[in-house]
């Protein structure tokens, strides 16, 4: 079973937030270290940044479709 939006959108950032700071008491070469996909400081980044712009681009989607049929 999947959890609840409103508890997916808490978990993910503190997700994201609990791999950055791993990745950064870890990582000898932190902020350089961000720009290679095969560390995790990159997708701990990434996945906060993502999430919402796949909401909105789907939510515009879904805006387009309704007013197209409407009209």
């Amino acid at each position: 079973m999947l959890p609840s939006l409103p508890t997916l959108t808490v978990l993910v950032p503190l997700l994201s937030l609990a791999g950055l700071f791993y990745s950064a008491s870890v990582d000898e070469t932190f902020p350089q270290g961000c720009t290679s996909t095969n560390s995790l400081c990159f997708y701990s980044l990434l996945l906060p940044v993502t999430i919402p712009v796949y909401i909105f681009f789907h939510l515009w989607t879904w805006m387009g479709i309704k007013l197209f049929r409407h009209n």
